[in-house]
């Protein structure tokens, strides 16, 4: 099976389309754009949605649900908003399908047009907010601390599975507040979670940062992100929390009477993460015998296989084990299956990244004893069955660690600064990864780079160190270096 991969050396982009397929993470669809998320990578998403979801209920946030339609006129309101997605809408104009007269199947009902027409969610903070102004008159009803899970279209031209996909599975955070300072922290709270979410559950460091003008959200006044680094020397952009100022409450009418009895636009945030984490987490951890997952995400974090055959025997102790493990809160599969073969069993869990594998055969009963397989290092060891829960349980907690600390070694050193053009240009054409490097603070130098070099500026660090130096392309001066690459 692991033949069946393309080697990362040889062709990422093909690897990666690999493991999506033959780890039965998803399908191609008969849509352009979109893809059909199979049950084993639909299962890692639940994973990451309930561990998520989770940290944002203990944050204070509820959940709700808004139309997947949003009237056009919706979009009009704030103009920086309709700006950033016009070109990525898909519009419905008609409610109604008829039999052709002329027997060429179904055809759209031309007297059945829309007076309005309405748009399939891009990102909802237009719908969200045109509804805050009916909830909120006083500072008594605020903050609003909401999140939808849903899914969102933008239409787009190039798509990769779970990186960018037409149609993709997100959650989206819109929070109301009755001042600018609460409405900052509540940006910086969100971006801490995903930063922690990434780190403690998909084992993949990541950068904290703000983005540019040129880079941040459509509408917002600020667009904090977190960025990580893949194999490939790529950077991806792996969440983002806004913070919006009062542009959404002014289009919208939003308004509250203040503690001074005086009417004031309400301050917002929105900040999202999407199925694109998936496609993040093949990319940090996966190697060329197939997807590797960390074992907070895995949906079986242990399987045994019996063998040669599940004799009685064999499966009753097979049985006992399992039910060790899983009163320590351990996922666990038996694969009692007699059509095939243990090898061919070993390779189908190598390929969908199970962390680990006991082997139970015979001679191990004889010996009391089961072989231990992980998946992060290939490492097997003979283990007695004499205190295996407690054994396997940290062997899962070294492997979280294992896979972050080796994400983390990677990343790290792949910060590479640089002083000049031509350091710039070789870093990302030999090395990649993120290039610390001086920047004028201009928009036009921004995109002049973008356009010379296919690299764009990934984020200001938070808390970056001041510095002075020159603008690698211009010379002119700047006073902080900022993260360049090539990226997803």
């Amino acid at each position: 099976m692991a033949k069946e991969i393309t080697p990362r050396s040889e062709d990422y982009s093909q690897w990666y389309l690999d493991i999506v397929h033959k780890a039965r993470m998803a399908d191609n669809s008969p849509v352009r754009g979109c893809m059909v998320i199979k049950p084993h990578g639909f299962a890692i998403w639940e994973k990451m949605r309930d561990a998520l979801d989770a940290m944002f209920k203990e944050t204070g946030h509820v959940n709700a649900y808004f139309p997947l339609f949003i009237p056009k006129s919706f979009l009009s309101k704030e103009a920086a908003h309709i700006e950033g997605f016009a070109k990525e809408c898909a519009v419905v104009t008609h409610y109604r399908l008829k039999n052709d007269p002329n027997g060429g199947g179904v055809i759209v009902d031309p007297e059945a047009k829309l007076e309005e027409e309405l748009i399939v969610r891009p990102t909802s903070e237009t719908i969200i907010w045109n509804t805050y102004r009916d909830w909120i008159q006083s500072y008594r009803d605020l903050p609003i601390l909401i999140n939808q899970w849903a899914n969102v279209v933008r239409w787009e031209m190039r798509t990769r599975p779970f990186l960018r996909t037409t149609e993709f599975l997100w959650q989206e955070g819109h929070t109301a507040h009755a001042s600018a300072e609460e409405a900052i922290v509540e940006t910086r709270q969100m971006l801490d979670v995903y930063a922690q979410f990434a780190e403690e559950f998909m084992a993949m460091p990541v950068i904290k940062g703000v983005k540019t003008a040129n880079e941040r959200f459509a509408g917002a006044v600020d667009t904090y992100c977190i960025e990580a680094l893949m194999q490939d020397g790529k950077a991806l952009q792996a969440g983002t929390s806004h913070f919006l100022g009062q542009n959404f409450a002014k289009a919208f009418d939003v308004m509250f009477l203040n503690k001074e009895n005086q009417q004031e636009h309400v301050w917002a945030t929105s900040w999202g993460a999407s199925t694109r984490l998936v496609g993040g987490l093949i990319m940090t951890h996966s190697d060329d015998d197939g997807l590797v997952l960390p074992p907070k995400l895995a949906p079986i974090q242990v399987v045994i296989v019996p063998i040669p055959k599940p004799a009685a025997e064999l499966t009753e102790v097979a049985t006992k084990i399992a039910a060790e493990l899983r009163a320590k809160g351990i996922s666990v599969k038996i694969d009692n299956d007699e059509q095939n073969r243990p090898g061919f069993k070993f390779a189908e869990y190598e390929m969908i990244g199970v962390p680990v594998r006991l082997g139970l055969g015979a001679r191990d009963l004889a010996n009391n004893q089961v072989e231990v397989a992980r998946r992060d290092t290939k490492e097997k060891a003979n283990v007695s069955l004499d205190g295996i829960a407690e054994h396997v349980a940290n062997l899962l907690d070294d492997m979280q660690r294992n896979l972050f600390e080796r994400a983390k070694a990677y990343r790290d050193s792949h910060i590479t600064p640089v002083d000049t053009w031509e350091e710039f240009e070789n870093v990302l054409e030999t090395k990649g990864g993120f290039v610390s490097a001086h920047w004028d603070g201009t928009s036009e130098t921004e995109l002049a780079i973008k356009e010379r070099s296919k690299a764009t500026i990934r984020c200001i660090p938070i808390d970056n160190p001041l510095e002075d130096g020159a603008c690698i392309l211009t010379g002119n001066p700047s006073t902080q270096r900022v993260l360049f690459a090539r990226a997803y």
